[in-house]
């Protein structure tokens, strides 16, 4: 669209009264404010207590999970106006096309899932962008009969090409499968984690970061009989995508999957002799974002929980000075999972050289300043407590400990 100095002013209430752009997919609370889609689920989905939870603008009080309906009058009143605007107006392009894009029809839907089913690229292209650029639309492909089914099927076959699995891997990453559909697709589809490890080895990093996602969907949803079964290709294919950094989304979703299917101990042993914890320890010295860090602690909380996590932790050079350093640094849910890991090294794997470690690498004063922080609950001073009490008479009278830490060592 052409450009010029005049920008056409857009009418207020064609604003998103949160992020105050142009709405794409206006839709309307039961408060009956309307909101661009993406703007009122970013804000929704805001951590914050169920009981509190309130329209943005009235403040009028929302059920856990509010009805968004979608606003078609809104909808065509913005591309009225879009469309009458002079040729020279400066509008953003991307706003405009947004705008201007309706909703897929059922029918088209349907025609495109047909093709899609027999693994046609460019159908399962087109279902991917629909997907991503209407929610309307990917309420429409959810509605389907036997969608995800059909999409797995193509993941899981052995005669599409690796393309159209690559795709399929994507409409579904995009899709919001119920739990139960989630679990009976894995059920059904024995061979889905041996498709699913191929596209994790892609060297397209988008179909990887899509695999990933799904890959934690599935875990979460599936165990315990996906998880148990799940090969240790896939597992290290799900530890490189951490290793790899291919993004911040791709990343929560590959640890997200990998504490998912900690519970189980042959699986971790698994997940361990993939390479988890070298990872983890190397992910939590780059400093990762808050929620980042939580979820590798997470991680490595649960895989410290057999002898050989415990043991890689250990044997890393910076293992115990990297989780010591979250003490009290993040986050108080980051502090608790870093002082269960601490923990369980201490209770069973505390080695003289391991406790002397423990001792000049800060560790031990990062737990004596843990039982007096207003950052700790309780329960993770009680397991501060229990560690420093474990090992007092190794610790208290380390020259490493400083005379300041001395007054808060436990008696």
């Amino acid at each position: 669209m052409a450009r010029s100095s005049a920008p056409a002013e857009v009418p207020s209430h064609f604003l998103c009264p949160i992020s105050l752009q142009l709405m794409r997919d206006p839709v309307t609370l039961p408060s009956g404010i309307s909101y661009d889609r993406a703007a009122i689920s970013r804000w929704l989905a805001a951590p914050a207590p169920a009981a509190t939870r309130s329209c943005p603008v009235t403040r009028a009080p929302l059920p856990p999970r509010p009805q968004l309906t979608p606003n078609h009058t809104l909808r065509r009143l913005i591309h009225a106006w879009l469309a009458s605007l002079s040729p020279g107006a400066e509008v953003d392009d991307e706003d405009v096309a947004a705008a201007l894009r309706e909703p897929a029809s059922g029918d088209e839907v349907a025609a495109l899932l047909s093709d899609a089913a027999a693994a046609r690229v460019d159908a399962l292209r087109r279902l991917r962008e629909l997907v991503a650029e209407c929610e309307d639309t990917r309420a429409v492909i959810e509605s389907q009969d036997g969608v995800f089914d059909a999409l797995s099927r193509v993941v899981s076959s052995g005669d599409a090409c690796s393309t159209a699995r690559e795709e399929a891997v994507g409409v579904l990453a995009s899709l919001r499968i119920p739990e139960p559909e989630l679990a009976g697709v894995a059920a059904r589809h024995a061979n889905l984690g041996e498709a699913l490890t191929a596209v994790l080895r892609s060297s397209n990093l988008k179909s990887r970061a899509n695999a990933a996602l799904l890959v934690r969907s599935l875990s979460e949803a599936a165990w315990p009989a996906w998880v148990i079964g799940l090969s240790q290709e896939l597992l290290a294919e799900v530890v490189r995508v951490v290793r790899d950094r291919i993004s911040a989304r791709a990343t929560k979703a590959a640890l997200h999957a990998l504490a998912a299917v900690c519970p189980y101990g042959r699986t971790r042993v698994k997940i361990v002799g993939a390479g988890a914890v070298p990872a983890l320890v190397d992910l939590l010295l780059d400093d990762p974002e808050r929620r980042v860090c939580e979820l590798a602690l997470t991680a490595l909380d649960r895989l410290c929980t057999c002898a050989e996590g415990r043991a890689e932790l250990v044997a890393h050079a910076a293992g115990l000075a990297v989780v010591g350093k979250k003490v009290l640094r993040v986050s108080e849910a980051a502090t608790e999972r870093a002082v269960r890991v601490l923990r369980s090294v201490a209770r069973h794997a505390a080695t003289p050289a391991v406790l002397q470690e423990m001792a000049q690498s800060g560790v031990v004063a990062k737990l004596c300043a843990a039982l007096l922080s207003e950052q700790c609950g309780v329960r993770t001073k009680e397991k501060a407590h229990e560690v420093l009490k474990l090992h007092a008479r190794t610790w208290r009278s380390s020259p490493c400990l400083s005379p300041k830490y001395l007054g808060l060592y436990p008696s």
